[in-house]
């Protein structure tokens, strides 16, 4: 960049333009970008980065090391305090445009495009107590027959697949059921495990998609019986689903329909998990009762889940939520960190389509 090159900065504010006409046009959004330009990025990702065997994200900090080098070198030949301070700005100004625009160009605008629940005519609406418990009796079941073929012991199921093969399993379970849902995702995403063991969760998060790289990451201590629901949540994302949500939805899906047992189970108790948050909202008395009479197998596996999560504190649980609230909510998502409840609101309505079809 020459002296006075600003181009980072204005191609920053130039998406931020963009962004708003998209954020007034879904439908053209969903035309132009998620279902045009999108999938291209998606395939060219998957055919480069995802097939380094690390996760790609050490690039982009190598590669922010490297500019911050090329920064301080730059800044330490700059005479005088002024032209340091001018130097300074426009580094920072041009800095912060080029993440904009390119988290914008790479995944970002797929926050204006037409929400998915919209596009498969879903209606979700809050259950009430009696749909709530009919809803909870419903997942019960299946939670109870996938885990039967799992194991037939009742202690808590503590190990599973490999890492590269579970993700492997789950990946060809995504490109083979996404055609269920009726929607023109494209590609092969990647959802890799991001060393160091715990870092993400004290971080208050499981997983995460980075749109940057393309990629998605867990952290390595997930519970075996999450792992397979987050790696389906996280690729959802990595196909241009926004809202957390739909991604829950979505990877319910291809839980659900997968033929492997234990994704069934994975999906399946991650549902039944956010249905009793509700009906303990609802009914905590009945709640209570109705906890006394689970199954012994599934009830040690809750309490070994809610072990594995106790036992890596985040920082600051309270800062990551908020922080997490305030970014979902400037992108579009009304709901925030409270769309990851939506999933038993969805469920409901999917499954009274697949009654009506």
């Amino acid at each position: 960049m020459g002296k006075r090159d600003w181009s980072w900065a204005i191609l920053g504010i130039l998406a931020l333009v963009v962004r708003y006409f998209a954020i007034q046009n879904p439908e053209a959004t969903d035309t132009i970008y998620s279902r045009t330009f999108f999938p291209g990025i998606r395939n060219i990702i998957d055919l480069t980065l995802g097939n380094l065997p690390f996760p790609s994200v050490y690039l982009f900090i190598l590669l922010l090391l490297l500019i911050l080098g090329l920064y301080f070198l730059k800044f330490s030949r700059r005479i005088g305090w002024k032209e340091r301070a001018f130097y300074s700005v426009k580094a920072l100004a041009n800095g912060l445009g080029a993440l904009v625009f390119f988290f914008l160009i790479l995944w970002g605008f797929n926050y204006q495009r037409t929400p998915i629940f919209q596009q498969l005519g879903l209606k979700p609406k809050a259950l009430d107590l009696s749909e709530l418990k009919e809803e909870i009796w419903i997942t019960q079941r299946l939670v109870l027959q996938y885990r039967g073929i799992i194991t037939q012991d009742t202690t808590a199921i503590t190990e599973t697949l490999p890492y590269p093969e579970l993700e492997k399993i789950v990946r060809t379970n995504v490109g083979q059921n996404l055609d269920i849902l009726g929607l023109n995702f494209t590609g092969n995403p990647r959802t890799k495990m991001f060393p160091p063991d715990g870092f993400m969760r004290k971080m208050g998060i499981l997983g995460i998609y980075f749109p940057f790289t393309g990629e998605s990451y867990i952290d390595p201590t997930l519970h075996p019986l999450e792992q397979p629901f987050t790696i389906a949540h996280e690729m959802a994302h990595s196909y241009g689903v926004t809202d957390e949500g739909e991604a829950n939805f979505i990877a319910w899906v291809i839980c659900s329909n997968s033929d492997d047992p234990l994704l069934r189970y994975s999906g399946q108790l991650r549902l039944l998990m956010y249905q009793f948050r509700d009906f303990y909202r609802i009914a905590p008395d009945e709640y209570k009762a109705f906890m006394k009479t689970l199954d012994r197998g599934i009830m040690n596996d809750l309490l070994s889940l809610q072990k594995a999560t106790e036992s890596v504190k985040p920082f600051s649980l309270e800062l990551s939520r908020k922080s997490n609230d305030i970014f979902l909510k400037s992108q579009g998502v009304k709901a925030g960190v409270n769309s990851y409840q939506q999933l038993p609101m969805l469920a409901f309505a999917w499954r009274d389509r697949m009654k009506g079809d």
